[in-house]
């Protein structure tokens, strides 16, 4: 016991310590629990005679700390804040000064007001102290980059500045003259001989913006961007930053142009003659240019493996990941040429830094050869634990390379793959694995054995109910037709037992595959069937019924059911519904057949000409009303379409959404179609050019961020002639039960061809050209149509209360709780029901019901539940129903982001 004691007052201690330290790391952060509410009531010490620095300071940062938090204020709060801030231009304090023009860069309520600080502002451009004439430059062109009138007052001391010796302030007119060109282009293009003469600047930065700009300047002519390269690579851009800049615009031209005489790639000496540049940065770049060329020889290749293999054995870790990581890249379309590499890449292997590792093991599974393969995975095995597992999945699309490329090695493949499958990780993770699984067991006949084996053993604590249906349906599809089709029966059958309501009607499908196939299985499928009758899941009960009476079990004949298990359903499930809504609503009094659902889709009639669906497409209902006559209007003209005619019914179809502005050459609207596997952008595109013919016009979509759709296929447009509309299509496809959401930069192509004034004929040749669009956004709202609901009580009711989850959000200070109503209906694009958008006078409390559908037919109602404070706060009590809970997230995702 007198051991025991000072053993446990030391344990005591040690928790006290621990205790504190954690404490302190709670409180590290100085904004910790901070409300907008209280900082606008600080901000107004601006206004007091005396100013408080270092106060003023605090609060402006705070400010700063909440619009980076994606608090957002109100126009009466932006402007109070606006005005008050100005003040401050009296104090002389250089720190405080610089805090103004940030606070007044993001704190601009409107141009109205920029008006106060301009003043202000072009004064400090014309000031001896350099730091405030940049600031007050970047601030001025930021606050007025609309405002054609005021930039063209000091479009003067701009030019000035771009020549300016002092190099923070010639960068900031630079960067200004960058964000300017979105708004005033005109402007910024009459400052092309200072910008010129900007890139000759001694400042490396200098340089760097300078180029950038004067490239941005001519992007759109093709022409003047191949002369300026021309032109820079011929002299000595001294920057290491601004020759990076250079190699890109190089490579940007290489890409365009087609080989010149000789075979020889136009620049591509250039290129070469960086890779013995001085600087790493350069060097890199140009090796990564050259890797990413277009149709790239191994001769070409060389030089650039060479340099990226010396970076291989570099001390510094961000050089050997750029280089391990454009090798990678390389070995995916040429990987003997980097075969010489393996022998320093196996050193990666150990590396401290587990994505260098990570980068070189999948490289050498790309390029190694049949006999290093069991090798590799033991040295893969001893750091897969310590990785994330965005670099696993890697991993294992390495590995499933590897197995396809040596068919005789999937047994140690697909044991590695099963033992990984084992371990911890996510969804993700765990989902590349089985779809690997699955994809070595369609192309490799010898490992359907093994496969199912290692997927039956997952399941069993598989905590993934996506990943559990699709493997149980693998064995439905496959399992009956296995050497001992009777082993997979146990493991399915547990799933019955132990599993969710959805993971059970799954299993219960497998089964009955399995009675259907293999006949000596048939009387003890249907006593398993039998006892999966007295489930509590409807759908469970439902597929029981069904397949017993498929197999003979029931008054039903085998005969004529059995093909039913074992075949698709010919018929388009909308349609089917839609019938089946019919007949319940009939009475149910005869028997449904099946044979009134037509087999092929149905013909809407014929379609409207081309500058009739544009129309149709320009004029989209404001309310909820019209979306469906809307979505069947573009229906009719998508199913005269072959290439479209087979994606099922049309679930939505957005408005149509301006991709280039009003006065411009080319004339680029698009709209959304939600189908309920795809999304198809429909660009309707006009020309105004008199002068010229378009021909082959397409729009070629990159993501940019977000969840990306995979592209099947464009449909180009063959003509588009003067002031006549016409329509090109891309089709993306979505996985399964995803709502992908994400940024797509365009880009319209088209071969331009001009046209004889005399006879009005366009030229038989033509050159290839390309138009920036806007981007297009894709969000959870276009997956969502509004719906009306009868009774709104009854449907509510009908889902059970257990798939019910609530949420409550402030809404902050509101002009009227009516605004409020409004500003939240409009975020989640729904219904209103029952006239409850409507707020009565002077309510301090309000109910709002909603209701719409999800692509797929998965309907979702919403209880808006809001009430108002004494000082005007709004909040609101969102109760969101629907019978598949990934949906009611979505709902909460949807304001929580708002």
């Amino acid at each position: 016991m007198a051991a025991e004691q000072p053993q446990t007052a030391a344990n005591a201690v040690r928790d006290t310590v621990k205790k504190d330290e954690d404490k302190e790391e709670e409180e590290l952060s100085p904004f910790y629990g901070i409300e907008k509410g209280a900082v606008l009531q600080e901000s107004r010490v601006f206004n007091d005679p005396q100013i408080d620095v270092r106060r003023c300071q605090q609060i402006i940062t705070k400010l700063l700390y909440l619009l980076n938090q994606g608090d957002a204020f109100t126009k009466v709060e932006a402007t109070e804040v606006f005005f008050s801030g100005t003040k401050l231009f009296q104090s002389k304090d250089i720190n405080l000064r610089r805090m103004v023009y940030l606070m007044i860069k993001e704190i601009c309520p409107s141009s109205d007001e920029v008006i106060i600080v301009t003043s202000s502002l072009m004064k400090d451009m014309n000031s001896k102290t350099d730091l405030y004439r940049s600031n007050a430059i970047r601030v001025l062109c930021n606050i007025s980059r609309n405002d054609t009138a005021l930039l063209s007052q000091v479009e003067r001391y701009l030019k000035q500045a771009v020549v300016d010796k002092n190099s923070v302030v010639a960068s900031a007119a630079l960067v200004s003259g960058m964000h300017l060109l979105q708004g005033s282009p005109e402007i910024v293009k009459r400052w092309s001989n200072e910008v010129q003469e900007a890139v000759q600047s001694k400042n490396p930065l200098v340089q760097a913006h300078a180029l950038a700009l004067l490239h941005q300047i001519r992007q759109n002519d093709r022409l003047a961007v191949s002369k300026l390269v021309t032109s820079l690579t011929r002299s000595s851009v001294r920057s290491p930053l601004a020759q990076c800049l250079l190699i890109r615009y190089v490579s940007q031209v290489i890409a365009e142009s087609s080989a010149a005489t000789n075979g020889e790639r136009p620049f591509y000496d250039f290129l070469e003659g960086c890779l013995r540049h001085k600087a790493e940065m350069v060097i890199f770049e140009a090796a990564r240019a050259i890797a990413n060329m277009n149709d790239v020889t191994t001769r070409e290749l060389t030089p650039a493996i060479t340099v990226l293999q010396l970076f291989l054995s570099s001390s510094k870790p961000v050089l050997r990941f750029a280089a391990v990581r454009t090798l990678n890249k390389v070995a995916m379309t040429h990987p003997l040429a980097v075969t010489n590499c393996n022998i320093d890449m196996e050193s990666l292997i150990s590396d401290q830094n587990r994505s260098i590792a990570t980068l070189a093991i999948t490289t050498l599974l790309k390029t190694g050869n049949e006999s290093s393969v069991e090798r590799l995975l033991k040295q893969i095995t001893s750091f897969m634990s310590d990785i994330a597992d965005e670099f696993k999945i890697v991993v294992v699309e390495a590995i499933k390379s590897l197995c396809l490329k040596f068919p005789q090695k999937y047994p140690v493949l697909m044991n590695f793959l099963s033992n990984i499958l084992r371990e911890e990780g996510g969804f993700d993770y765990k989902k590349a694995i089985v779809e690997s699984i699955l994809n070595l067991i369609r192309d490799i006949p010898d490992a359907k054995e093994s496969g199912l084996s290692h997927l039956c053993e997952f399941i069993e604590d598989c905590e993934f109910t996506y990943l559990s249906t699709q493997i149980l349906h693998l064995l439905g599809k496959e399992g009956p037709n296995t050497q001992d089709p009777a082993k997979y029966i146990r493991y399915i059958y547990n799933r019955v037992i132990l599993e969710n309501a959805t993971v059970r009607a799954s299993a219960v499908s497998a089964l009955a595959r399995f009675g259907a196939v293999v006949e000596y299985l048939q009387p003890r499928i249907i006593i398993l069937l039998k006892r999966c009758l007295h489930d509590n899941d409807d759908e469970v009960r439902d597929r029981a019924t069904f397949y017993l009476a498929a197999l003979g079990a029931g008054e039903t004949s085998a005969e004529t059911s059995r093909p039913m298990l074992l075949s698709s359903l010919n018929k388009p499930l909308a349609d089917l519904e839609a019938n089946l809504r019919d007949y319940m609503m009939g009475g149910c009094d005869k028997t449904f057949d099946i044979s009134c659902v037509s087999s092929t889709k149905p013909n809407l009639g014929p379609a409207p000409k081309a500058a009739g669906g544009a129309a149709a497409a320009s004029k989209p209902g404001q309310n909820s009303a019209p979306e469906v006559p809307q979505a069947d209007a573009y229906a009719e003209v998508l199913n005269e379409i072959p290439e479209l005619a087979d994606l099922g019914r049309l679930f939505k179809s957005s408005a149509p959404v301006e991709l280039t502005e009003a006065e411009t050459e080319y004339m680029v609207k698009c709209v959304k179609h939600v189908f309920p596997e795809h999304v198809v952008f429909q660009f309707s595109c006009s020309n105004t050019i008199e002068e010229q013919v378009l021909e082959d016009v397409s729009v070629v979509m990159e993501p940019t961020e977000g969840e990306e759709l995979q592209e099947e296929f464009t449909l180009p447009l063959v003509s588009m002639p003067l002031n006549e509309c016409g329509e090109t299509y891309v089709c993306m496809k979505r996985a399964e039960g995803s709502f992908a959401v994400g940024k797509y930069a365009c880009t319209l192509k088209f071969t331009v061809k001009e046209v004889d004034p005399s006879t009005g004929e366009a030229e038989e040749d033509g050159y290839e050209d390309e138009y920036q669009l806007e981007d297009i956004e894709v969000s959870v709202l276009d997956y969502l149509q509004k719906t009306a609901v009868s009774n709104f009580r009854k449907s509510w009711e009908d889902i059970d209360e257990e798939m019910e989850q609530t949420s409550v959000y402030g809404l902050g200070a509101r002009e009227s709780l009516q605004e409020a109503v409004e500003a939240v209906m409009e975020i989640l694009g729904m219904q209103p029901c029952e006239g409850t958008e409507v707020v009565p006078p002077n309510a301090r409390s309000h109910t709002s019901l909603l209701s719409g559908n999800f692509v797929g037919n998965c309907q979702v109602l919403v209880r808006l539940y809001f009430g108002v404070d004494q000082s005007n706060a709004v909040a609101v009590k969102v109760a969101v129903r629907c019978e598949d809970a990934a949906v009611s997230e979505l709902v909460h995702q949807i304001i929580s982001e708002a």
